[in-house]
């Protein structure tokens, strides 16, 4: 972790000065960029508009065969989403949805439960929380180690270049552990959705050094350059110290379907364009926008995504497709994501939340962290220390755990 500037307004002046320095024409590298994205905004919405499938679907048995077609490998690619068909069979997920009601309902967690705001959406519209602090159910570390879930994030790690300037960045064979939360949304729920964002730092992407060399092409002025696909320094991005910071690197942020949903059952919603994180830094240095400001970007809270400066964007957001218990849902770690508002939900929204976090230094230290809070009950350290799976029944024991299962946690 790094700590932030006392003075960020002055920070932002400074590295926005540098910035600009090093681009030398910023309206023109921003002019390039906004041309790229309208093209690219205009084929997802003509794709939609025909009816056809923006993001890409991949079978689970063509993942573990090595069969997916190549046509759905460069989909994939270009839109930097998937979502998984059968990932794990419909009824083992089925199953976990209704052990993990059973492992709320007798640790009581409901009379329990006090929602902790822990500020990552900051002044982005959301509804009612229905996501809850628990990490150490038996239906989420089974799915973690499943081996089938391990050759999903092995092929979507693939995707990206994790060698490249003489350096082995990660290693895109191996797991570790992040462990994540779940979402329970009851049928007849009415949320009006989170607005659009992305994770992994915002004002972070400007001010590090480490998210610099990730974005060197960006602020070289060199925008064709740029590759989102390529690892190079990701795992050297360590994010400013708050209570919403993430200490892995993350191929793919995902979600394992336990429920069915329909595109139109406030779900999940990407623009899929990860090239767009270009866009998104050179917008933030054009003369409209204050010195001190980065397109309303705040430290320890999620990078928005508005009408007011990204309208060429959001054109392009578009929802998941159908999907059934066992399906799992991907997305680039840069990918410009929210959720949709939902009235009268007619059945049950349930996920677990489940990323892809390839091995590499600082994601093992990482999953050492959340071993030792596994151990306990406790909660990982990138989340709120609320603590609740200390003493509740039903939590595994390290004993319980698969070999994968120890590895990825960094149990021997």
């Amino acid at each position: 972790m790094t700590t932030a500037p006392q003075d960020m307004p002055a920070a932002i002046r400074q590295v926005k000065a540098e910035l600009r320095a090093r681009i030398g024409d910023v309206g023109k590298a921003f002019a390039r960029a906004e041309e790229l994205m309208r093209a690219e905004v205009a084929e997802v919405v003509a794709q939609r508009d025909r009816g056809e499938q923006v993001w890409p679907v991949v079978r689970f048995e063509d993942v573990a065969a090595g069969t997916v077609p190549a046509d759905v490998v460069e989909a994939v690619r270009r839109r930097g989403c998937a979502v998984v068909k059968g990932t794990f069979p419909r009824a083992r997920a089925e199953a976990w949805d209704r052990e993990l009601v059973s492992y709320l309902d007798r640790n009581e967690f409901e009379k329990t439960y006090e929602y902790v705001d822990d500020g990552v959406f900051g002044g982005l519209a959301a509804g009612k929380p229905s996501i809850f602090p628990i990490y150490w159910s038996r239906p989420q570390m089974e799915a973690r180690e499943d081996e089938g879930m391990v050759a999903v994030r092995r092929f979507l790690n693939g995707f990206w270049k994790h060698e490249s300037q003489g350096r082995t960045w990660f290693d895109p064979t191996r797991d570790t552990a992040y462990p994540d939360r779940v979402r329970r949304r009851a049928p007849g729920a009415t949320s009006g959705g989170l607005s659009p964002h992305t994770d992994s730092g915002s004002v972070e992407r400007w001010l590090l050094p480490a998210y610099q060399n990730v974005f060197r092409h960006v602020f070289d002025g060199d925008v064709d350059a740029y590759d989102p696909w390529d690892g190079a320094h990701r795992t050297e991005v360590h994010e400013f110290e708050s209570t919403v910071m993430c200490s892995a690197f993350r191929t793919f942020q995902g979600w394992t379907a336990l429920s069915d949903m329909e595109p139109t059952e406030g779900v999940l919603h990407v623009v899929p364009i990860p090239s767009a994180m270009a866009y998104l830094l050179l917008r933030a240095l054009q003369d409209d926008v204050a010195d001190d400001d980065l397109c309303g970007a705040a430290n320890g809270q999620a990078l928005p995504i508005d009408e007011k400066w990204h309208p060429t964007l959001l054109p392009a957001l578009t929802p998941i497709p159908a999907v059934e218990p066992g399906d799992t849902v991907w997305w680039h770690g840069d990918v410009i994501h929210s959720v949709g508002a939902v009235e009268d939900q007619k059945g049950w929204g349930n996920v677990m939340y489940i990323p892809a976090s390839p091995y590499c230094e600082k994601n093992a230290a990482y999953a050492e962290q959340c071993g030792r809070a596994f151990l306990d009950g406790t909660s990982p350290t990138d989340f709120a220390a609320e603590d609740y799976e200390t003493t509740w029944q039903g939590r595994p024991s390290a004993a319980e755990l698969s070999p994968v299962g120890r590895r990825q946690l960094g149990l021997r």
